[in-house]
């Protein structure tokens, strides 16, 4: 997966990086064609307290789809865990609509071919 960076006003550390990019290549995992993904993290501007709360925004794009989450804590790593728990639900929930898409296309596929290979059996009789 090709994994995109963003770190809005603020310069973010290797280490924090490397962290992401770690976590977020364990969803890989469950869903093995996730095509790219883009990361953003910000400091929430909202409250006036000298703590400012983390916000990790991922955008994680799988075929003819993309799943988004956002996500807020104490720290990056806090947001990225709370980030990752709820891609991993999105990503279980997509593959299982596309494969039941999948196994009705063939059902029906399969349903279709059988009937017509039955009315040329019996005209050949």
């Amino acid at each position: 997966m090709r994994l995109q960076v963003h770190a809005i006003h603020f310069d973010a550390d290797s280490k924090l990086l490397e962290f992401i990019e770690k976590k977020l290549e364990k969803l890989e995992t469950f869903y093995d064609r996730i095509t790219s993904g883009e990361v953003y993290l910000r400091l929430d501007k909202s409250e006036s307290s000298k703590v400012k709360n983390k916000v990790l925004e991922v955008k994680i794009k799988v075929p003819n789809a993309e799943l988004f989450v956002k996500e807020s804590g104490k720290s990056f790593e806090e947001a990225t865990d709370l980030a990752l728990e709820a891609l991993k639900i999105q990503i279980k929930k997509y593959k299982a609509k596309r494969q039941e898409v999948e196994n009705k296309t063939i059902k029906e596929a399969t349903t279709n071919g059988s009937e017509v290979a039955e009315e040329i059996e019996i005209e050949e009789i």
